[in-house]
Parts: structure tokens; sequence; C-alpha cells
């Protein structure tokens, strides 16, 4: 069923709009104020469970006064027909929102593959083309999860196929002018592999999506993998998150921004020195947690490299944190509906969050 845009309060982002002008974000219209913010938008997946197609996300993410918006699933699009794409580009540009473009797995061996948009070539070719006809400078891509660990070969065998379907697609990348953008997604990848499969392939056209939260599963503190993944970051999906200790390790649950362990005034001082130019992109999923037993001798199986002071650093962080109970729909409550008020409810929190207390984005919404 087709959903009609909700209503967003307009004063709330008006008034989040001017506070953050007071600072170094300037006005939506006039010369830029120096230095530059980040530009600030949204990643799709922060609100799924609304359905919307790609008009309605622009529309959205216009009325809160976004610079970006990062559509990461090709499903998102209401056709891949190039006439329509230029039409929303088109649509986009005139609300003043620039679109940047992700699809799933590209890995033909990850468990996450799926034959859907073809072969993993024939899939990397269309997100490549979808990416340039709406203008996106980048494609976000992934190998695939944690369960890609535990398969014969390691994740190593997963890396060696991920990168060869790159290479074969080089020329195409480069020719559109769009960035393989490769995230470390939900545990597949620690940083230091991913950085492997980025230098392999090539940095010339294969960067990083990166993901803070994503960082934690792969027992990673989020700056320190920033630190590590900033040359080649192109992009990113960014949300908060809470860490503490668990009776096997650690658990962790990703959060609204501001609301986790991860010092967020820390990590974009290190952002905005490292990635000047890479937009933020706030992907917020909330409501969950999950155990890390790294303390269990059987985990080590999918980590036999893990850097030993990475995964020091990590604990560290876990025994600053606090745990988080994981979300329920109210009693009684059609949970289809308070599912999507709570999604929009925690990325528009993190929206103002950003724009308050960490002074990102560029626009002031005016009229």
């Amino acid at each position: 069923m087709t959903r009609s845009l909700p209503r967003v309060s307009r004063r709330s982002f008006l008034t989040a709009s001017a506070l953050a002008a007071t600072g170094t974000l300037a006005p939506f219209r006039g010369a830029p104020a120096q230095p530059v913010n980040p530009r600030l938008g949204m990643d799709n997946f922060s609100v799924r469970a609304m359905g919307w197609k790609a008009k309605a996300l622009v529309d959205y993410a216009a009325s809160l006064a976004l610079d970006s918006l990062f559509i990461t699933d090709l499903d998102a699009f209401e056709s891949l027909d190039d006439a329509p794409l230029r039409a929303l580009r088109e649509y986009a540009a005139a609300r003043r929102v620039q679109l940047q473009v992700g699809t799933w797995s590209i890995c033909p061996t990850s468990k996450a593959f799926k034959p859907k948009w073809g072969t993993a070539g024939e899939h990397l070719a269309l997100g490549i083309r979808v990416a340039r006809t709406v203008g996106s400078p980048v494609l976000r891509v992934v190998l695939g999860t944690w369960e890609d660990r535990t398969t014969d070969g390691g994740i190593e065998r997963h890396i060696e196929q991920m990168v060869k379907v790159c290479r074969a697609g080089r020329s195409q990348a480069t020719d559109g002018g769009v960035k393989i953008a490769v995230e470390n997604h939900a545990g597949d990848m620690h940083s230091t592999e991913l950085t492997r499969l980025v230098e392999e392939a090539g940095t010339d056209y294969v960067g990083v999506n990166f993901d803070s939260g994503n960082a934690l599963w792969t027992l990673e503190d989020p700056i320190g993998c920033l630190e590590r993944l900033a040359k080649y970051t192109v992009t990113t999906s960014l949300r908060d998150s809470a860490v503490w200790v668990s009776e096997n390790g650690a658990r962790v649950a990703w959060t609204a921004m501001g609301e986790g362990t991860i010092d967020q005034r820390l990590f974009f001082t290190r952002f905005r020195e490292l990635c000047p130019n890479v937009p933020v992109h706030i992907e917020t999923i909330s409501g969950f947690n999950r155990e890390l037993p790294y303390l269990q001798p059987d985990f080590w199986t999918a980590w036999p490299a893990l850097p030993a002071r990475a995964l020091a650093r990590f604990e560290a962080l876990a025994r600053t944190g606090h745990a988080v109970a994981p979300w329920q729909a109210p009693s009684g409550a059609d949970k289809a509906k308070a599912e999507q008020d709570y999604q929009r409810a925690e990325l528009e929190r993190s929206i103002l969050y950003c724009r308050n207390e960490l002074k990102l984005g560029r626009q002031m919404k005016v009229g």
C-alpha cells in the first residue's frame, strides 16, 4: 500500500536550523561561511518501515532541510530506466538534495549475495549506471555479513572474489565518474581487511562507505576505525551506539545520535580533520542489541588475525558503557504504525542533535 508523506514538525527544524546557523553553518541562501561544514543527510534505511520510494524520500529529506539523501537499495527507485532516473535527479536538485546511491552484496560467494540483479558483475554494472544517471559520485556496495567469516576459507576467500568483481567493473566505474564504495558491513570485515580489499582492487576507483555502528560488530572503537579507513572514505552511514561489558564479552546496541557510548564530539572533530568533504549520512537502526562473545573460545574461529591493540581499545570503550534495553511496541499498539513512528523519531532526533550540538549541515530552512 502506498503511504502518503507524513507531516514533519516545521517549527522544530526551523528552530534547529536557525541555531546551527549561529555557529559556522551558512544560511541556505547566500555565500557559504568558512570553514564549510560537512553536508548532513540521511540513509533511507533509517525509515525502512515507511516503505517510501525515491521521490517520497526526496520530499522527506527536503522537509528536514537535509543536504544529501543516500538511497542504499535499488528497490527504492520507482524505475531503473534512464528517463525516470534523470527526472528524479532534476526533482532532487530542485529541492537542493544531493543523491547518493547504494546496493547490496556484489560478492558471488557471500551468503548475502542474491541473483535478483543478475551476476555479481551485472549487478555492479547496473548500480554504476543508476548512480551515474542520478548524479551520484558513489555506489555503495557490500561484501556480506559476519556469517561469511564462518564459511570455508573464511573471509579471505570472499575478499578475493570481491576484488575480482571490482576489477572487472573498473572501466565502467571510471568512465561513469562513479567510485565503488565498499561498506564495513554487519561484521563482515575488520578495517584492516577492508583496507586490503580497497588497495588490492585499486584506490583510484574503489573507496569506503564508513559505517560507525558496524565498526563495533568487528570489535573496533568507531573512532579508531575511522582513523584507519578515513583516507579511503568517500561516503558514510553513521549512528551512535551503546556498548557495555557482558558475561561473555560485550553487547552493542545502536542508538540515536548523542544517546550512546561514543564521544560524538571527538568523533566529528576527527571526522572534520580527516574527511572534510565527505557527507554525513545518518542511518539509525535502533531497538535491539547484539552480544559479541569474545570470551568464548569458539568466537575466535572467525577472527584468527584480529589485532590485539584494536580489541584492547574496544574493551576499554565497553567498560565505560551501560546496558540499553531492546525497544518494544507499546502494549495494544498497531505494531506497524508504532515501528514507523519509532524509526522516524530516532532519525529526526538524531538530525536535531547533529545540527544543534555538532553543528553539521549546510542548509537553513527558509520560508
